[in-house]
């Protein structure tokens, strides 16, 4: 597994989340979940809480979210230029990308459906247009942005948007590439998704604040003498897919 950092200024980084990544998108029917309150389904499906699992081996810790190693799978931290905070991580397998990002919840209520309603705002604001459909997280978001090819062609950029809301926290992931066009090809990044362990704390945060997160303590650079082989490994700095911020 190979680590990358990317870099954001605050500006890039406070953008609402409308901003969108290169892809389409296409949804099908979801699996069924439990009936009940927001984010009954997670206990089925995940992602998971902390307290659900019964210990952090195994797992790639960025601090607030626990990352399931896979084959091929390479990760990129993104960094806020101005504090050096990491804002959000991209996973990126066969081709295609999922930008997480972790933020406080309340305690009663969910997030989601709020938040899909301001990326919709936010799109149509842009000159896009977003579409809700049901996917195997529950409501997602497809939302599309008019673009220009390096040809000079007119098409769109494209990206689906999955939220989970779990116990005091929300999570947000946003597919791009095959993943978000074929549902086939976001088979290895959905089963990542449903992977993914949140780590809220317990300290006191308002709702939508960004939960920390960090370079893992064993990331090394590729091919660096005496690395371990399972060991998450360090690429050189790149620009990352563009991070959006909710609230």
């Amino acid at each position: 597994m190979l680590f990358g950092r990317g870099k954001k200024s605050k500006d890039e980084r406070s953008d609402t989340a409308g901003t969108v990544e290169e892809s389409g998108a296409e949804a099908q029917s979801p699996e069924s979940g439990q009936p009940g309150t927001t984010g009954d389904f997670r206990l089925a499906k995940g992602p998971l809480d902390i307290d659900e699992i019964e210990d952090r081996d195994g797992y790639v810790d960025l601090g607030a979210l626990l990352i399931a190693p896979a084959e091929g799978l390479q990760l990129r931290l993104e960094v806020e230029e101005a504090t050096q905070r990491v804002v959000a991580v991209t996973m990126d397998l066969d081709g295609s990308s999922l930008q997480l990002q972790a933020f406080a919840a309340p305690r009663s209520e969910g997030l989601w459906d709020e938040i899909r309603e301001q990326i919709t705002q936010s799109v149509a604001s842009q000159g896009g247009e977003t579409e809700e459909v049901s996917g195997s997280f529950g409501t997602e978001l497809v939302a599309k942005l008019p673009a220009e090819a390096a040809d000079g062609s007119r098409g769109f950029r494209a990206a689906r948007f999955m939220g989970v809301d779990g116990p005091r926290w929300f999570l947000r992931g946003v597919l791009g590439g095959q993943a978000a066009l074929e549902r086939d090809a976001a088979a290895g990044l959905e089963e990542l998704f449903r992977r993914v362990v949140v780590v809220r704390g317990d300290n006191p945060m308002p709702p939508r604040e960004l939960l920390q997160l960090r370079l893992p303590k064993d990331a090394a650079v590729p091919g660096q003498a005496g690395a371990p082989q399972a060991a998450p490994a360090m690429e050189q700095p790149e620009r990352g897919p563009e991070i959006t911020q909710i609230g």
